[in-house]
Parts: C-alpha cells; structure tokens; sequence
C-alpha cells in the first residue's frame, strides 16, 4: 500500500507531502490546477521516461519519493530480497530528474535502473488510464488475472511442476544421450579425475601441505634467525638474559634475607629462569632439526604449482578442487551407466508427461468456465458504468507446442466491444482513455482485486460521464476500495463524494510565479470542494445542502 508521496519543484508544485491510508482517495481540483500531477509523479516512479520540462521552471532539479506498506505484498519482498535491495521490510522508491533531462533512481536508497523501477512498481502500483502504464494490457497479466478469478491455484501449480520436471528430466535426457559428444566428455572426464584425483587434496592436508611450503622456502631463514635468537638468550656474552637473570637473582636473594616481602618476586625471577631455560634449549633444538631439504622443497613446490594449475584450468579456488572431483566422478558414473539411466529417465519422462496432460486438461476446462463468468460478470458492469451495447469477451487460444508448458495449453486475449454494434477489439488496441479506464475498472470490480498489486490509481475514469452514471462509477470504486487501496483522479462531485478521503488539488499565481498546492480536506472542506463542483465558482447555500446530501449518502451506502 502506497502510504506518503513527496514531490519537490515538480512541475508546478514547489513542495508536497501527501500521506495516504486504506480505501478510496480522491483527488480534485479546478480545471489546470494540476490534478494528475500525483499520477505522473508515479509513473515517474514506476520508470516512465523523463524530461526537463518536468522541472519546476527556475529550478536545477526535480525530486521525487514514495513509501509503500509492504506487509501484504510477499511478491514484492519477495523481488527486493532476490535483487539485494530489501530494507527492514519496508520500501522506498526516490527519483531526481534534473534541469538538462538527466535522472537517477533509487530504491530504498540503492541506487536502481529504469528495469529495476518498472518491474518494482508493477508489484506495488497499477495505474488505469494511461496505455504505456497499465498492467492489464500484457496478456500474460491478463491470464493471471483469469487465473486468480478462477481460483484453481493449485490445478496451476500442479501444471507448472510437471512441466518443469518433464523439462529437467529431457535436459539430463540429452546430457547423456550425447553420442560421440558423450564419449568425448567421458575422455575428458577421465583425463580430469585422472590429474585431480592425484594432486587435489582435502582442505586438512592441503593446509599442511601449504604450511609445509613455507617453512621449506623459509628453512634457512629460520634456522639462522632461532640460532640468534639462542645467543640473546644463552650466549657468551655478558649481556645474554640468562646470565642477566642469573645476577639479579643473586642481588634479590641478599635483599630477600633483609625484607621477606620480597621473597614472592625472587621466586618469579626464579620460574623466569626456567622457562627461559627451556625456551633456549628448545629453540637450540629447533635450530639444529630445520629441514634444509633442496629436494623436499622442490617437490612441495611443483605440487602446489600443479595444484594452481588445476585451479586456473577449473575456475575455481585451490581449496574446491577436492570437491570438484567429487562432482566429475559422479558425472562420469552418470554417463559410464547412461543405457540403464536413459531407459529409467525415458519411462519417467513419460509418467510426468501423462500427469502434466490431465492436469492441463483440467486446466483448460476450469479456464473455460471461469472466462464465461468474467465476461458475463464484466459486461454487466460495463452497462452500469455507461458503457450500454459494449461487452467483454475473454478469448482463449490453444498454445502450440510439442512439449509440455508451464502455463498450459491456452493463451489468454481479452477482447472489449466498447459501444454497440462495434467488432470485439484486443484491450490493448482501445484507443479512448476514458474508456479504457472504465473498462478496468469494470474488470478490477468483477475480480475484486484479486491481483497482486497493493494500490490501484484511475485516471479520466469519468470522462464523458455523469449524473447516475457518475454515481455508479464511484460507489463502484467505493467497493473496490474496501478490498484494495485506490486513488481517483476526478472532477465528478458523484465520485468525489464517494471517497473515504479526498484531497484537494489548488493552484495560486502572483507576479512572479504560480504554485500548486495539495491539500487533504476534512468533512467542511469536502463539503465546500463538492459545492464548488457542482455550482461552479459561486457557492451557495443550495450547493452546500446538496453537496452534504451526497456526503451523507454515500457514507451511508
């Protein structure tokens, strides 16, 4: 659910936040003041291209952000956490348009592409008027939409696996029954598992084997350097720490006679002598059993160096070349026993193929049906919402294909007959905005929402209508808005009055400028937004009465 809009220097707006609850919104505003600003700055969002003139004139750049609920749209978190963009369960989609016609987008505050708005935006908002904007133009949208009327979800999915593993099943199929490809991937298969099998090993010994390496490169080093360090501690010289030891033990221990206080630090002194002691001898010892073994190192050398080579050849990390042979071993039993294997993968790809017939059968069948209702339950609809003599007619075409299909055996055309005695046309191709939105609507009513999308935004829905016409349009949108969040662009009083909240879109002009500003109205500012449209400029107390008639009723209805 859409819950703030904030626009900047967009067009004629200097500066806008809007807040948006459940239900039906509805906007409106004097002819120019600039009502579908709030639909564009969507569309903004959703990916729509943009341009300088959308800019505030005087200003360097356009901003624009928008907040979405996202508690009821698992699709929606579902897409931000497979594109890394997911933030604390919430949303955010913000885009700068500047002066020169550049602009950058984001989603919560990762920057984001036009795809990444668009695909974003279908599962958060669907905006009727518009033919570039409108989700129920694609086909594919339009069988998901037939499917969800129907409600056969698990017939679907039942389809939609079958297929899936009818299509796995053919691509193992193929991976070994190869022919001469096969008996050159064996080749290479047995050249492979021949030269990992010998120098890859387990992560335990390649960390010794590594270890290994380095004390070998570093032998001489290390005998020198512990040898050296044996003479600081244990040497000739006067200066070497046991000998220094050894003095001040001698001088604590006349003190200790004086002050027995001091007797606990002459027995550190004495602990520090042994295990300095010790420390010597075991460094004397280490010198002496460094391993300076030319032939040792070059031996761990050469098979590190084979092991680098495997990793380069495989693409992989030295530590990963123990499991890979794993993986070529199985590939090469897999294809070794591919006779008995492809006879099993055969009789089994031949079960899931008679699983996936029936179930596209029935499919078929409940898609059938469910299209007689849509149509019959839309075109009523239609009648109701002006659109008297025009219908709906959902047309499924058989899908060709000689393999089983994920989205079954029909494809999805809703064809719309707007006015009497006209042709069925492909939704896609009605050219009337108005209509169009009507028709949506007709279509979001008969399916009661049950698409994904969290907010739906009508635009010229009431164009060319009005009195009982007007009215019927809005309490229409008055029960979709009880299953979904929608905003209304209107300038009906008929369908205004059926908002559950309403926002008033003004313009003002000075000398230097004009402004537009966004107002949410209360119960007397509806009543007088609703007076105006209906008695124009003038407001009178006739207006008024009849204006809070219709607010009455409505929240009666």
């Amino acid at each position: 659910m859409l819950t703030s809009l904030y626009v900047r220097h967009f067009a004629v707006v200097e500066a806008a936040e809007v807040a948006f609850g459940p239900g039906l919104t509805v906007v409106s505003g004097e002819t120019g003041a600039g009502k579908s600003l709030l639909v564009d700055a969507l569309m903004l969002l959703a990916g729509a291209r943009a341009d300088s003139g959308m800019v505030r004139a005087g200003s360097d750049r356009a901003e624009l952000a928008a907040e979405f609920d996202l508690t009821d749209l698992a699709e929606a978190r579902a897409w931000l956490a497979r594109e890394e963009l997911d933030e604390d369960g919430g949303c955010q989609l913000r885009r700068v348009i500047r002066a020169e016609g550049s602009s950058k987008a984001w989603i919560n505050g990762r920057p984001a592409n036009a795809r990444q708005l668009g695909e974003l935006a279908s599962l958060l908002v669907e905006i009727h008027g518009q033919h570039e904007h409108q989700a129920l133009l694609s086909r594919p949208h339009q069988m998901a939409l037939l499917d969800a009327y129907a409600g056969h979800d698990e017939l679907l999915a039942e389809v939609r696996d079958s297929a899936t593993q009818w299509r796995e099943l053919a691509a193992r199929m193929r991976k070994l029954s190869g022919g001469d490809d096969r008996e050159q991937r064996l080749d290479m298969l047995r050249h492979e598992i021949e030269a990992l099998d010998k120098w890859a090993l387990p992560p335990t010994e390649l960390t010794e084997l590594e270890a290994s390496h380095k004390r070998l490169a570093n032998a001489g080093r290390l005998a020198e350097g512990s040898a050296g360090v044996v003479e600081l501690l244990d040497g000739d010289s006067e200066f070497a720490l046991r000998r220094a030891l050894a003095r001040a033990q001698v001088e604590l221990g006349k003190l200790a006679v004086l002050d027995d206080k001091l007797a606990p630090l002459l027995e550190l002194l004495d602990n520090a002598g042994i295990q300095l002691a010790e420390a010597s001898d075991g460094l004397g010892r280490y010198a002496q059993d460094v391993d300076l073994d030319p032939e040792r190192f070059s031996e761990v050398d050469n098979q590190l160096a084979r092991l680098h080579e495997l990793s380069r050849r495989h693409r992989l990390p030295v530590a990963e070349l123990h499991d890979k042979l794993a993986t070529l071993r199985a590939e090469f039993h897999e294809l070794e026993g591919a006779g008995d294997a492809l006879e099993a993968l055969a009789a089994q790809s031949q079960r899931v193929q008679l699983v996936h017939a029936d179930a596209a059968a029935r499919l078929s069948e409940s898609r059938a049906e469910a299209a007689g209702r849509l149509a019959h339950e839309v075109t009523v609809l239609m009648a109701e919402l002006g659109m008297a003599g025009g219908q709906l007619q959902v047309e499924l075409e058989g899908a060709v294909s000689s393999e089983p299909d994920p989205q079954g055996r029909e494809r999805c055309e809703l064809l719309v007959s707007a006015n009497p005695g006209q042709p069925p046309r492909a939704l896609r191709k009605v050219a009337s905005g108005g209509e169009l939105a009507r028709i949506s609507l007709a279509i979001e009513v008969a399916t009661l929402g049950k698409d994904t999308v969290g907010s739906m935004i009508f635009d010229e829905v009431d164009t060319g209508i009005g009195g009982a016409i007007a009215e019927v349009v809005g309490q229409k949108l008055r029960a979709l808005g009880a299953q979904r969040q929608v905003l209304c662009v209107t300038h009906l009083p008929q369908v205004a009055a059926q908002g559950h909240a309403h926002l008033c879109v003004s313009k003002h002009s000075d000398d230097d400028s004009t402004r537009t500003r966004i107002d949410k109205l209360d119960a007397a500012g509806r009543r007088d937004e609703l007076a105006r449209m209906l008695g124009g400029l003038e407001i009178t107390r006739e207006t008024r009465a009849h204006a809070k008639q219709m607010l009455e009723r409505a929240q009666a209805s």
